[in-house]
């Protein structure tokens, strides 16, 4: 096997939040993973897009940021010690002679070998929709995202589109920036409808039915602003184009599985694809009754995961047992530690015959 190789019980396709959790179901189950993204970092689309976006729907947290529920995750794995195979798109799928034997080619001609996949690559790679006009200065005052919201400190910044990305980076920029103005050309908005009632009760300068018509300086000093006919220069800092995104799933359309709408993948109870030992969970999966929620990807891909399994070994339980027996060691809880149901003599530890050790 050579340095581009490596050879793993479980490929994960896509290193978001999903697909992070992924790995750290695959080192409970025992099995060595490598988690592959075309992206240079962990956390998919949160930390290329909203790492310091507040998240409300992940079970335990009131309330936490993309980027501490991206590292928390990495931290969740990190015991199990998954390989990252970062900035790389898988490119192709062959399988081998025995079920379950694949080979995942890469962007860069790596050779991934693993004996299940699971694809967990959200929606698959995504685009920046360009500005009409003033897209030749991306990087001199135009942006399609802000990673780093710090940076906008006493800023003039004019954000265009009226879907949750625009809507969401406002509200984060408003406290931060000098003055934040939204420019979008209807007058309803896509964003969640809570985000745009406290936009309009905000700071933010709204003005709607109205585009960006030219892009002044370079870098970007002012912008010029049609509303309805009525032309205004409004001064600007960043501009940030938050028109949204095409999404492509790429090479992943010609691995033979069974794909709708050329986006989602078709998957059954166990989270299967029409390719046997091919698995997807998180946004890009498809089934009756689906709903794209970070907090249904991470029941998705352990269930993905758990079968991925029973599919290696048929002996093998789907069920992965109690996941306090897995925590490493010397974690609260943990098999062991003082005071623990692990640990010799403690309370509710269980006897060999009980374990089903006898």
């Amino acid at each position: 096997m050579t340095s581009a190789e490596l050879s793993v019980d479980c490929l994960i396709v896509g290193a978001g939040p999903v697909g992070l959790f992924g790995a750290y179901y695959a080192g409970v189950r025992g099995l060595s993973t490598a988690v592959l993204d075309s992206l240079p970092e962990p956390g998919g689309q949160i930390t290329a897009m909203y790492p310091e976006k507040a998240i409300f729907d992940v079970a335990g947290f009131p309330a936490i940021r993309g980027r501490e529920l991206v590292t928390n995750l990495v931290e969740q794995a990190a015991p199990f010690s998954p390989n990252y195979v970062l900035d790389e798109q898988a490119v192709g799928l062959e399988r081998g002679g025995d079920p379950g034997a694949f080979v995942i080619t890469t962007s860069t001609g790596r050779r991934i070998r693993s004996r299940s996949v699971v694809v967990t690559g959200g929606i698959g790679t995504f685009t920046p929709r360009p500005l009409p006009t003033g897209e030749e200065l991306l990087g001199h005052g135009v942006v399609h995202f802000v990673p780093k919201p710090q940076e906008y400190e006493g800023l003039d910044v004019v954000i265009v589109g009226g879907g949750d990305s625009a809507v969401d980076w406002a509200l984060l920029l408003e406290p931060i920036a000098k003055s934040v103005t939204l420019v979008h050309r209807r007058a309803a908005f896509r964003a969640h409808p809570h985000s745009v009632e406290i936009m309009n009760t905000s700071a933010i300068e709204v003005i709607t039915n109205a585009q960006v018509t030219a892009v002044l300086g370079d870098p970007v000093t002012a912008v010029e602003v049609d509303v309805e006919g009525d032309k205004t220069v409004i001064s600007c800092d960043r501009l940030v184009a938050a028109l949204g995104f095409i999404a492509n799933l790429g090479p992943l359309l010609d691995w033979g599985l069974d794909i709708v709408q050329k986006r989602h993948l078709v998957v059954d109870t166990t989270l299967a694809t029409s390719v046997p030992g091919v698995y997807a969970a998180g946004d890009i999966c498809e089934y009756p009754g689906k709903v794209r929620l970070i907090a249904t990807g991470f029941g998705e891909v352990a269930t993905a995961v758990n079968n991925a399994v029973k599919f290696m070994d048929p002996h093998a339980s789907v069920f992965p047992g109690h996941l306090s027996d897995y925590a490493p060691p010397g974690a609260i809880g943990s098999p062991g530690s003082p005071g623990s149901p692990g640990s010799p003599g403690s309370p509710g530890t269980p006897t060999t015959a009980e374990a089903g050790l006898a």
